[in-house]
């Protein structure tokens, strides 16, 4: 589960901002990769596919295991952001997730308009499919995608290996359910044609993407639509003064719910709970860019934004962020990573007294950071010991025994977890 949005300032430049909700304990890794003259071909999550002679510079956050990202920017600034979306559709038993899609897009596209033919090329040839869980192994889903660059958004959606795409207005969010309906521009034949087999339009004229694909009910439990609108308010709220610290704190708001909360997931800044609807909805990475004239990126590199640091990444400076040590499966004590996770849980123990004592530290770092900090990354880490042992010395265990267990359940499996080798 994630949410993505973007806006427009008034000042014409466009902002992207999204969290990266996936299983707890399913670390994700910040990478900095330089421009590459590769060609041949390139092996993704699941499969190997064409590459392209050379790769354009990007700054991305993916899970560890995978090949693809969640979420990233490319030195020509052009910024994606994607999400699970459930639909009537079958996926391909082995094909290219979404994640690898977003990436090999921002490796590839020198614009947002051109990141949308480069996906929907290679969704009509490879389709999209595999395992895309980290401990849940079957859990595969469709993708859509928020694109932008210095001058318009895009929204991508897919269903199988069929797709739509609209230019986005000033402020767009997406969550984990298809929204494109008479508005879309671009729409794939066959999309049209499938629909028309199925029995879900009799003609172009009344297609529609979301009416005719969308798995009604896993979209409802997603809590897609209350997050959504949740994300879009909150950045039409700043469109006239966006900024970092503006979505930053739409990422980090919890929609005025404790994070033990509700049965689905309804906060943009999510943490992962017992409830079925919940187990794979932790906010596990965060970005936030802005597309103009150069590109500026932040991202957190850790789990739950509301307690954790946005800090820059140099991207086209000329420099390589070095986000090292690289986090793995297992809990580790160096990983930025894992040493913020490890806070993370001990704030969810008692929450209402701890986590205002880590916010301010959060808040007080990243307001010292500027753009070109390149001890960011290591002075967060460094901290973050310090920042557990003051909040771990105030409150007590006031959770359900029922979050108790699940936490409790998550340490296990972990510690027990045998190394997991790292995507390709």
């Amino acid at each position: 589960m994630c949410d993505t949005v973007v806006a427009k300032a008034a000042d014409g430049t466009w902002w992207l901002a999204k969290n990266s909700d996936r299983e707890p304990g399913e670390a994700q890794l910040v990478e900095h990769l330089p421009r590459t003259r590769r060609g041949g071909r390139v092996r993704c999550t699941h499969l190997e596919i064409d590459d392209v002679d050379e790769t354009l510079e990007v700054a991305i956050s993916r899970p560890f295991w995978m090949w693809g990202a969640e979420m990233g920017v490319n030195e020509r600034g052009v910024a994606i952001g994607n999400e699970a979306v459930f639909t009537k559709l079958p996926l391909a038993r082995v094909g290219l997730t979404g994640m690898d899609l977003l990436r090999l897009a921002l490796e590839r596209a020198p614009s947002a308009r051109a990141a949308v033919d480069v996906i929907a090329a290679l969704l009509k040839r490879h389709g999209q499919g595999g395992r895309m869980g980290y401990r849940n192994t079957g859990f595969a889903y469709a993708s859509s995608f928020l694109i932008v660059d210095a001058t318009e958004a895009w929204v991508l959606e897919t269903a199988g290996n069929v797709w739509a795409a609209a230019r986005a207005p000033a402020v767009r969010s997406i969550s984990n359910a298809l929204t494109l309906g008479a508005e879309a521009e671009l729409v794939d034949d066959d999309a049209v044609r499938v629909a028309r087999t199925r029995g879900w339009c009799t003609a172009r004229e009344d297609f529609d993407f979301a009416r005719c694909f969308s798995h009604r009910v896993l979209s409802r439990l997603a809590g897609a639509t209350v997050r959504a609108n949740c994300t879009s308010a909150s950045a039409a709220r700043a469109e006239g003064n966006l900024s970092l610290a503006a979505l930053a704190a739409t990422l980090r708001d919890h929609g005025g719910r404790a994070p033990s909360q509700g049965l689905v997931m309804t906060m943009p800044c999510a943490h992962a709970a017992p409830w079925p609807t919940r187990t794979a909805g932790q906010s596990t990475a965060s970005m936030v860019a802005q597309l103009g004239a150069r590109a500026r990126v932040w991202v957190t590199g850790t789990s739950s934004p509301c307690l954790s640091v946005f800090k820059p990444v140099p991207l086209a400076s000329g420099r390589l962020l070095r986000a090292s040590p690289a986090p793995g499966g297992r809990p580790d004590d160096e990983s930025l990573w894992w040493r913020h996770e490890r806070l993370h849980r001990a704030v969810l123990a008692a929450w209402d007294e701890r986590a205002p004592i880590v916010q301010a530290r959060a808040a007080e770092l990243e307001r010292a950071l500027g753009d070109h900090d390149e001890d960011a990354w290591e002075r967060h880490r460094a901290a973050l010991p310090q920042w557990t042992r003051e909040a771990s010395a105030v409150g007590r265990e006031r959770r359900s025994l029922a979050h108790r267990w699940y936490w409790r359940r998550m340490d296990r499996l972990e510690r027990e977890a045998k190394p997991a080798k790292d995507a390709p």
